[in-house]
């Protein structure tokens, strides 16, 4: 058995089965991929991936068992490799996150640009998808960190990390009937339709419990992942948009009025989560201490040092976050 074989079979799992496609990003010809994962599968006895003539066509119950297993043993090679760099060269690596629109526009940025001015040699890449996808690609590795609002908790190997509390605003043109209300209320928001996260982003589940506990149902007539793009189907007068207060920009949103509710709408929390047993080098603790102060690199390795998830939530249950 090889390293090389196990990184091939993971990586064919990964590329929807496509051996082609694979080759391509690993810069190696197509026959050569097939032949090793023959070769592994023989001296195994097992078949990894089912075939139809020469294509795969799903992964084997024993497959499955067998790439699970071998992601764990790419993981730590990949950590080992990690721990080498951070005695040889300490400024120089890579760093890749996984984040939603939100986090990448609005809470992000001003951490990047420290980050990349003091490590100019360590590349960063940046993924943007749905929170599921977040969390799935920080649980198997394919990224360092997940930065996300909601799903992080349905993966038990992420060690996640509170980073801030933040509030709704309720986007409204300027003349709308709600600016003229000396107090904001959840009925008087449910009157009209609304444009907001679609399910799953953003903290949409805190927005949707609000409604249901006073018995109210919301007339949600368009739902997006990008808050920019519900703004701009608010300035269409398709409905009231329901954003993060930190997606409301004075100067470039001057059209448009945000309301606070706060009140309305329980806080929710953004997270940072990588998979237990990850290397941290040292610019990765400042990265994480960039974006959440309080996530120092003594607080990050006693977090690392719990058992368990509720562990976890008593070592940051006393933990003041900063709220936006």
């Amino acid at each position: 058995m090889k390293l090389q074989q196990l990184r091939y079979i993971w990586e064919v799992a990964h590329h929807d089965l496509n051996v082609s496609a694979t080759a391509q990003s690993l810069y190696t010809s197509q026959p050569g991929i097939s032949k090793q994962i023959r070769l592994l599968e023989d001296e195994l006895g097992v078949e990894i991936f089912a075939r139809s003539g020469k294509h795969l066509t799903h992964v084997t119950p024993a497959g499955e068992v067998i790439l699970k297993t071998a992601g764990e043993v790419l993981r730590k090679v990949e950590s080992i490799k990690q721990a080498a760099q951070e005695y040889s060269n300490e400024k120089k690596g890579a760093l890749s996150i996984a984040t939603t629109h939100t986090q990448a526009r609005y809470a992000l940025p001003a951490t990047i640009k420290s980050f990349m001015q003091r490590y100019p040699d360590v590349s960063l890449h940046m993924h943007q998808g749905t929170p599921m996808q977040i969390s799935e690609m920080a649980a198997d590795g394919t990224v360092d960190f997940a930065i996300a609002t909601e799903a992080l908790e349905l993966f038990s190997d992420l060690i996640m990390m509170p980073c801030y509390r933040w509030n709704r605003c309720i986007l409204v043109p300027r003349d709308h009937p709600l600016t003229q209300l000396s107090e904001l209320t959840l009925e008087a928001v449910a009157a009209h339709p609304i444009v907001t996260y679609v399910f799953g982003f953003t903290g949409r589940s805190k927005l949707d419990e609000a409604f249901v506990e006073q018995g109210l149902e919301p007339r949600v007539v368009f739902t997006a992942a990008d808050a920019d793009v519900i703004k701009t189907y608010v300035r269409l007068g398709l409905g009231i948009g329901i954003v993060a207060a930190m997606a409301y920009d004075k100067d470039k949103d001057s059209d448009l009025v945000a309301l606070d509710a706060s009140h309305l709408f329980a806080s929710s929390v953004t997270r940072i989560g990588c998979r237990r047993g990850t290397f941290l080098r040292g610019y990765m603790y400042e990265f994480i201490e960039d974006f959440a102060p309080h996530l120092t690199r003594e607080v990050v390795q006693e977090a690392f040092a719990q058992h368990s998830k509720a562990e976890l939530e008593e070592l940051f249950s006393q933990m003041k976050l900063p709220v936006y």
